[in-house]
């Protein structure tokens, strides 16, 4: 067998081209596959990660009800007291008192750990939304409408303990992380949503505290199941003979004038929420409130997860100051189309008006990430957040006062766009800051 093949002559199309005098051919080198093109691939890479599923899972059945509570509650009260000021008046209140204890429940959760807290926390936020509850059912005064919302403040920042999570599995991967923010701002709008619509539905469908109710489970039953998941939760770190002593976040530099624009962004959503609220019901279209609520939120997840496949370029205090100039652009939308009167062009509006929101939050977290200690990360997320729910709650308030003063809710529309400006103008100190 080896002398038949070594007898054999060598063939080649080289060669043999050679001898029979014609040029050699090329040798053609073998074609290359094309690669795949796959958008979503940064998602389906972070979430590759056994146990991201099923964490992310529980917190947005946790997360949801922060799109229903506050509706309920405009919808619960301003049904039984007739007056949206009022209920404007009682949700800031929560909503202030939120942003005073979350950050002193945070410090908790890094001392201690997400699981050890959270489920206290939460359960006590749901009895203060089932004292409410109670109140409006009952027509107690109205200083038990207050002192019940209140004591919802211990509800713990969902969304911050998901970010801390993503933070920790993915501290070494900066992609990764921008990726991952941008998944939960787009999560943090699917929830306000899809928590409008639900809402109302409830209130209007089968009585007034029906979304109060049903939110309340929602959340307890979301933290118990995220509480759960016990391998992804980030370790607590180790006590320190100077952590007593260590300084407020609030000295760190370029800190205090991000979250400034984090408060002026909320209070466009809280303005923006009660002006909606009060436009659908003078239009005649109370059932549809929560329709054109969320059609700003799909503007802004939609944005979300479109900016997560990009990769961030240039400075982030730049890109933070572009997409507050454009969030501040797009808001005067909304208030040239309530002018119109057409409930269709105003909803055209919000879902523009939100395009420009999830990419201003996904850059103000992560400068928020970039300027605060590993150590203290869930704090500093609480911080942005608690300066988000203090705006809200401003916003809330004035723009309850604005459609009751105001000629017409549609020129209390001018509370969100003036609030965007506002926030273009603090995020310009945030660029020279960083």
């Amino acid at each position: 067998m080896i002398l038949f093949l070594a007898s054999r002559p060598v063939t080649s199309p080289t060669l043999g081209s050679a001898r029979a005098g014609r040029p050699p051919s090329p040798v053609r080198p073998a074609p290359r596959r094309r690669a795949r093109f796959r958008p979503l691939a940064p998602y389906r890479r972070i979430f590759a990660l056994p146990g991201t599923r099923a964490f992310t899972a529980a917190n947005l059945l946790a997360r949801l009800p922060m799109g229903m509570l506050s509706v309920s509650a405009v919808l619960m009260i301003a049904g039984s007291r007739g007056s949206f000021a009022l209920a404007g008046a009682v949700t800031a209140t929560g909503l202030a008192a939120t942003a005073l204890v979350g950050p002193w429940t945070a410090r908790l959760i890094d001392r201690h750990g997400q699981s050890r807290i959270a489920v206290p926390a939460t359960a006590l936020a749901a009895l203060g939304s089932l004292s409410l509850l109670l109140c409006v059912h009952i027509g107690a005064p109205d200083w038990t409408l207050f002192a019940s919302y209140a004591a919802t403040a211990t509800t713990p920042n969902t969304g911050g303990m998901s970010r801390a999570r993503w933070a920790h599995l993915f501290r070494d991967d900066p992609a990764a992380r921008h990726t991952a923010n941008s998944f939960e701002q787009a999560a943090d709008e699917l929830c306000f949503m899809l928590g409008p619509v639900l809402a109302t539905l409830l209130c209007t469908t089968l009585f007034p505290e029906a979304g109060t109710a049903v939110a309340a489970a929602m959340l307890l039953t979301g933290v118990l199941l995220f509480a759960a998941q016990r391998r992804t939760e980030p370790p607590v770190a180790a006590p320190s003979p100077d952590r007593a002593a260590a300084p407020s976040l609030l000295r760190l530099p370029g800190l205090p004038p991000l979250l400034l624009t984090f408060l002026a962004t909320g209070a466009i959503f809280g303005s923006l929420e009660v002006v909606t609220l009060a436009y659908a019901d003078d239009q005649g279209i109370r059932t549809a409130a929560g329709g054109l609520l969320a059609l700003q939120a799909a503007g802004s997840c939609a944005a979300g997860l479109l900016y997560g496949l990009l990769r961030p370029a240039g400075r982030a205090g730049n890109r933070f100051v572009h997409c507050a100039g454009a969030m501040a652009a797009l808001m005067l939308l909304p208030l040239l189309a309530a002018s119109t009167g057409s409930p269709a062009v105003l909803a055209a509006a919000l879902l523009a008006a939100g395009m420009a929101t999830a990419p201003t939050m996904v850059t103000g977290m992560g400068l928020v990430q970039s300027r605060t200690p590993a150590h203290r990360l869930n704090e500093g997320m609480t911080l942005a957040v608690t300066a988000l729910l203090g705006g809200i709650a401003a916003g809330s308030a004035a723009g309850g006062w604005a459609v009751d003063h105001l000629t017409g809710p549609g020129l209390a529309y001018t509370v969100p766009a003036g609030a965007a400006a506002l926030a273009l103008t603090v995020a310009r100190s945030v660029r020279s800051a960083s």
